[in-house]
């Protein structure tokens, strides 16, 4: 005996540690939502590429496009342009597109679009740590003014992070002599970024210019500049005009590279439009399409990969334990008398489309009805096969007579009375008869009530949305379920109406 009950534990824990697991997996590494109302932002990032084409002139122009190795997932991507070519390309970890026509006259409009989203984003991949740099040659005054800056950088730094905070300081000082001559007049972004890589390249530090988006409603927007730097472990992300170190959240890196955003060959006047725009999605609807759009086991090996016909059926399948729970519970811990334990889960079943209200109404009228002709026959001595094919015709007989008066009164919700299983009626009707026979009047009306009361009850927990979504969604939680049911199994105490009626033991 206590070898079956080690058996049971450990059968028990297993099942229980499965489902724990299984299902935390789920939600916490393949990111599924718990909730069937959640969502996640949607980033539509849009692109208008307009330039002048020269006549006669071959027309092409090359356009970097965000990299797809980020913390972000591509849901779509699309080029739009009428009658050019389109060729991407993959170069020094950027992209860049390129579209290309024989010719071209007047202006030239050019649409680009990726839409994005942040979950279910793989790892990003790592930048591959840069070369040993190699100093930019520099001759005359420039390579006194670029020594003059750099000795006292290296004089208030310890390490590359703050050789480079200090170098984006002092070159933000353009009333600094040595910095005007390096700047050479400009004062954009752009011209501060070139001066801190000469010295840096000069200090054999290495450096990449970084053009970003934010991630954020605009109508238009402009690339923002910054520089990283790789200290060995990691790369340093440095604003090069306010010094701020570490890229905020809500940027997307769309190039690197001092080269521009857009070149035009056979064109001029071009001009580029940036459009950010944020929406929300249904974070299942967002599982099954990132599913749809790469190779993933998000959702392939789930239900949801079955057909959408066959999904419905097994939306209602899969709660049928959660309405033996229901169940068992309320024979066993309560002490509830049903009929059977199947019969009132097929009972609440049949709730679904008829609604309660109407289906125990329905169900009584042809339980009482059934039970009259029940006792009639038992008169005649019929054997069971007779009797019970007899009383299932009747069944028929009767619920097609309600749905027919129903009609003609226009209840419609009574017309769903044909989806009651009819051979559960009729067993019932037969069991009831039987426990009126054998046990008496009241027990077969407790039996009655009880069942009545279990299928309500079945039928409640059943239909809620949100259980039905995480079971249909996470069904693994059943086998948590199944080492429950295995527990109660085992229990041997007393139900809560046998207290009630061995209360009179107690105060003895």
């Amino acid at each position: 005996m206590q070898s079956i009950n080690l058996h049971l534990k450990i059968l028990i824990a297993v099942l229980v540690s499965l489902g724990i697991l299984i299902t935390g997996y789920q939600i916490y590494f393949l990111d599924i939502p718990v909730t069937e109302d959640e969502t996640d932002d949607i980033w539509s990032l849009d692109a208008k590429v307009e330039f002048r084409a020269s006549p006669g002139t071959p027309l092409k122009a090359q356009f970097y496009i965000p990299p797809l190795n980020q913390e972000y997932v591509s849901l779509n991507e699309s080029f739009i342009s009428n009658n050019y070519g389109v060729s991407v390309n993959s170069q020094n970890g950027n992209r860049r597109v390129t579209w290309s026509s024989r010719r071209g006259s007047g202006t030239q409009t050019l649409y680009y679009r990726l839409v994005l989203t942040k979950r279910y984003s793989e790892e990003p991949a790592k930048a591959a740590p840069p070369a040993p740099r190699q100093p930019i040659p520099l001759e005359g005054p420039e390579q006194v003014a670029a020594d003059a800056l750099i000795n006292p950088i290296r004089q208030h730094s310890a390490d590359i992070e703050t050789f480079i905070s200090e170098t984006i300081r002092r070159v933000n000082d353009i009333t600094d002599d040595n910095v005007k001559l390096l700047l050479n007049g400009g004062t954009s972004p752009m011209d501060k970024a070139r001066v801190i890589d000469l010295l840096l390249s000069n200090a054999r530090i290495p450096l990449e210019m970084v053009h970003t988006i934010r991630l954020e409603n605009t109508d238009a927007q402009s690339p923002e500049l910054w520089l990283r730097s790789y200290n060995g472990e990691r790369w340093l992300y440095f604003h090069p005009e306010t010094g701020q170190q570490g890229m905020p959240d809500n940027r997307l890196v769309w190039w690197t590279g001092s080269q521009p955003l857009l070149a035009v060959e056979g064109g001029r006047q071009s001009n580029v439009t940036l459009t950010v725009t944020n929406s929300e999605m249904n974070a299942l609807r967002l599982a099954k399409l990132t599913t749809e759009n790469r190779a993933s086991a998000l959702l392939e090996y789930s239900l949801y990969g079955l057909p959408l016909q066959a999904q419905r059926v097994y939306q209602v399948m899969i709660m049928i334990p959660i309405g033996v729970l229901v169940i068992l519970v309320l024979r066993n811990l309560i002490g509830m008398q049903t009929l059977g334990t199947f019969t009132p889960v097929l009972i609440a079943l049949a709730f679904r489309e008829t609604e309660i209200g109407w289906g125990i109404a329905l169900f009584t009228l042809i339980t009482a009805l059934g039970l009259s002709l029940r006792s009639y026959l038992e008169h005649l001595k019929l054997q069971m096969l007779p009797r019970l094919s007899v009383v299932l015709t009747f069944v028929v007989l009767v619920i097609a007579a309600i749905s027919l008066f129903s009609h003609k009164l226009g209840m419609e919700k009574a017309l769903a009375v044909s989806l009651f299983p009819m051979v559960i009626l009729t067993m019932t009707i037969e069991r009831l008869s039987i426990t009126w026979e054998e046990r008496g009047a009241g027990q077969s009306l407790k039996a009655a009530v009880g069942t009545m009361i279990a299928a309500t009850l079945a039928h409640l927990l059943m239909s809620i949305p949100e259980l039905t979504y995480f079971v249909f969604t996470f069904p693994a939680v059943l086998l948590i379920l199944v080492g429950f049911m295995l527990a109660m199994g085992r229990y041997r105490g007393y139900r809560l109406t046998e207290l009630v009626r061995f209360k009179a033991l107690n105060k003895g």
